[in-house]
C-alpha cells in the first residue's frame, strides 16, 4: 500500500497541514522529514533546540508538533509543551507528540503530566507514526468547537457543546464527560461537576472520575472522606500523581504539614521535575525544620525551573530561609539579589525585601531585621507601588508587627479586610495576628470599620445600577474598583454593571474590554467561580460574531492556564 493509499485510507489529508519537527540531532529530524514527506506532507518546519522551537511557535500555528523530549542545552521537550500550553501557542484542534528515547518512568511521567496528545518511544516507523496521527487528530476533531469555547473562558457554552457531541459521538462519551466536569468545576458549577463524576463511576471505576469526585469533597468540607478516596486512586494507581498533589493539599488545608510532606515526599521520588511541587515540598520541609531536606528541594526547584515558564521567585526566596537558619547570612543575600535580578518587578522587590527581614529576625539579627521593616515601611508609602496578595501582605504585616513597625502593619492587613469583607475565616486570621500582636481590641474595630467602608461602596454602585443610574454607576464601580483592587463582590458588581449598561445601551468595544478585563482579574485571583462564567456568557451573547472575549482574553490567558485535561 502506497503512503498516498494509506491517507486516503484514513481520510485525512495530511498535505496541508503545517508540521514542527523538533530534536536536536539533524540525522532524526531528517528522517521524520522524510516519513512527513510521504504522507504528502509539505510545510514542514525544524527546530534544533528548546529556544528555536519557542521561536517558531510564537510565529506561526502549527497542526502538527513532534517533539523529542531531550534537546540538549536549554529548555527540554516537557518544558517546551509547558511553555507552548501555558501561552496559548497551540490552536485547540493542534496534536502534540512527544518523540523520545527515554523510557525512564521518570521521563515518562514528566512528560504526562503536562498532556502530549501521545508519547512514543523511538525508533519509529512510518506505520506508527501514521496510525498515532490518525487516531489522535480524529479524537481532536471532536473537541474542537469545545477547546474553542474554552479559550474564549465561556465555560458554560463548553460543557453544553460536550451534550452536543455525546449525542452524535456516543463512542467518546467517557472522554467528553470527563471534559464536561472539568468545564463545570471552572464554571462553579461543583455539584453539577459531582453528577457527571457519579454518573461515570456507575458505569466503570475510572481513577480520574474518583480523582475529581473527591476535590469537591474536599472544597466541600468532607475532608477526611475526600482523603480516603485520594489514598484509593494511589493505591489503585501509584502512579496516578495529581492524587499525591490533591491529598498533600487536603493535608496542607488542615495545617497537616507533617502528612503532607509525607505525600509530596512519594511524589516527588516517582517525578521530580515539577517546579510547583518541589516548591510546596520544599516549603513543607522548611516549616518542620527539616533543613536539609528544604534546601535539596529548594535547589532542585532552581535547577529544573532555569528554562520553564514555571520558574519562580518563591524556590530563590525559600533557599534564603534556609541559608538563614543555617546562619550563611551572606549565601541567603546572594539568593534574594539573583531574585531581584532574574524576575525584577516591584512585587519581587518587596518580597526578597521581607524575606530579608524574616532571614535576620529568624537569625536573631535583631537590629538588621528592625532596618529591614523601616525600609518596607518607606516601600509601602509609596503610593505608585502595586498592594501585594493577600498571603504576602499577612506575611509582611506579622514581620513588621515583630519589629515594632505597627502603622504598616495595620495598613496592611486593614486592606486585607476591605478586599476580603465578606471573607469570614480571613478576617478571623487577620484578627488573630492583631491578637498575637497584642492589638487585639484595637484590631478588632479596625476590621469593623474596613468592613464598613467595603460593604457602603459597594452598597452606593448597587444603588445606583438598580434606579437606572448606568451612568453613574459605572463612574462609581470603577471609583470603588480603585479602592478596593481585589475584593471580588466589588469586582464582579462592577462587570454586571458594564454588562447591564451594554444590554440597555447597545454593544461597546471599549466596555466590553473593560468588563473582560475586571473578570480575568477576578479569575487570576480566586478561579472557578460561577458567577464569573455566568458574566462571560452573557458577555459572549452581547456581541456573539465579534469574538469579544477571545480577543480580549489571550493575553491573560497565556500567564494563567495550563492545557485542558481531556
Amino acid at each position: 500500500m502506497t503512503p498516498h493509499q494509506l491517507v486516503a485510507t484514513n481520510d485525512v489529508d495530511w498535505a496541508e497541514k503545517r508540521y514542527l519537527l523538533v530534536d536536536d540531532f539533524v540525522g532524526i529530524r531528517q528522517l521524520l522529514r522524510e516519513s512527513l514527506r510521504n504522507l504528502g506532507a509539505k510545510h514542514i518546519d525544524q527546530a534544533a533546540s528548546g529556544g528555536e522551537a519557542m521561536v517558531l511557535l510564537g510565529k506561526h500555528r502549527y497542526d502538527v508538533v513532534l517533539c523529542d523530549y531531550n534537546l540538549g542545552d536549554g529548555k527540554n521537550g516537557q518544558q517546551v509543551l509547558e511553555e507552548a500550553r501555558l501561552r496559548n501557542l497551540l490552536m485547540p484542534s493542534s496534536v502534540w507528540l512527544m518523540v523520545s528515547a527515554e523510557k525512564s518512568v521518570e521521563s515518562v511521567m514528566g512528560a504526562a503530566e503536562h498532556q502530549p496528545d501521545a508519547y512514543i518511544i523511538k525508533p519509529i516507523t512510518e506505520g506508527v507514526l501514521l496510525t498515532r496521527l490518525n487516531r489522535v487528530w480524529n479524537k481532536k476533531q471532536i473537541f474542537k468547537e469545545i477547546d474553542h469555547a474554552y479559550a474564549d473562558k465561556d465555560f458554560l457554552r463548553a460543557a453544553k457543546l460536550c451534550d452536543e457531541q455525546i449525542a452524535s459521538n456516543p463512542l467518546h462519551e467517557i472522554e467528553l464527560l470527563r471534559m464536561k466536569a472539568t468545564l463545570l468545576l471552572k464554571s462553579g458549577e461543583p455539584e453539577k461537576a459531582r453528577r457527571v463524576y457519579e454518573k461515570v463511576l456507575e458505569e466503570r471505576d475510572y481513577n480520574w472520575a474518583r480523582c475529581g469526585l473527591a476535590k469537591i469533597m474536599m472544597n466541600n468540607g468532607e475532608v477526611a472522606a475526600s482523603q480516603a478516596m485520594f489514598q484509593s486512586v494511589i493505591t489503585a494507581n501509584r502512579f496516578y500523581i495529581d492524587a499525591y498533589d490533591q491529598l498533600a493539599s487536603s493535608h496542607l488545608l488542615q495545617g497537616n504539614i507533617e502528612e503532607a510532606f509525607g505525600v509530596l515526599e512519594k511524589a516527588t521520588k516517582m517525578s521530580p521535575n515539577s517546579v510547583l511541587r518541589q516548591v510546596t515540598y520544599g516549603h513543607s520541609a522548611l516549616k518542620l525544620g527539616n533543613i536539609p531536606v528544604a534546601e535539596k528541594a529548594f535547589r532542585k526547584c532552581i535547577d529544573i525551573g532555569e528554562y520553564s515558564v514555571r520558574k519562580t521567585p518563591e524556590a530563590f526566596f525559600g533557599l534564603a530561609r534556609v541559608c538563614g537558619q543555617k546562619n550563611d547570612i551572606k549565601e541567603a543575600q546572594r539568593l534574594l539579589n539573583a531574585a531581584i535580578h532574574q524576575f525584577g518587578g516591584d512585587q519581587v522587590i518587596l518580597r526578597a525585601k521581607i524575606t530579608e527581614g524574616l532571614v535576620y529576625h529568624e537569625s536573631g539579627d535583631y537590629r538588621r531585621a528592625r532596618k529591614s521593616g523601616e525600609e518596607l515601611e518607606t516601600m509601602l508609602a509609596d503610593e505608585t507601588r502595586q498592594r501585594p496578595g493577600t498571603d504576602i501582605c499577612m506575611e509582611l504585616a506579622t514581620l513588621l508587627f515583630a519589629v515594632g513597625v505597627k502603622e504598616a502593619g495595620t495598613s496592611l492587613l486593614c486592606f486585607v479586610a476591605r478586599n476580603n469583607h465578606d471573607n469570614l475565616p480571613l478576617l478571623d486570621q487577620v484578627q488573630a495576628i492583631f491578637d498575637k500582636a497584642r492589638m487585639g481590641e484595637e484590631g478588632a474595630e479596625y476590621i469593623k470599620a474596613a468592613r464598613k467602608e467595603a460593604t457602603d461602596m459597594m452598597n452606593t454602585g448597587v444603588l445606583l445600577w438598580k434606579t437606572g443610574k448606568l451612568d453613574e454607576a459605572v463612574e462609581w464601580m470603577r471609583v470603588a474598583r480603585k479602592a478596593l483592587p481585589n475584593n471580588l463582590r466589588i469586582l464582579f458588581n462592577a462587570a454586571q454593571i458594564l454588562i447591564s449598561y451594554m444590554q440597555q445601551n447597545g454593544h461597546d468595544a471599549a466596555l466590553a474590554d473593560e468588563a473582560v478585563t475586571v473578570l480575568m482579574h477576578v479569575d487570576a485571583l480566586a478561579p472557578g467561580q460561577q458567577r464569573f462564567a455566568q458574566l462571560m456568557e452573557q458577555l459572549t451573547q452581547l456581541a456573539p460574531m465579534q469574538g469579544v472575549v477571545a480577543a480580549a482574553a489571550a493575553s491573560e490567558f497565556e500567564a494563567e492556564n495550563g492545557p485542558l485535561p481531556e
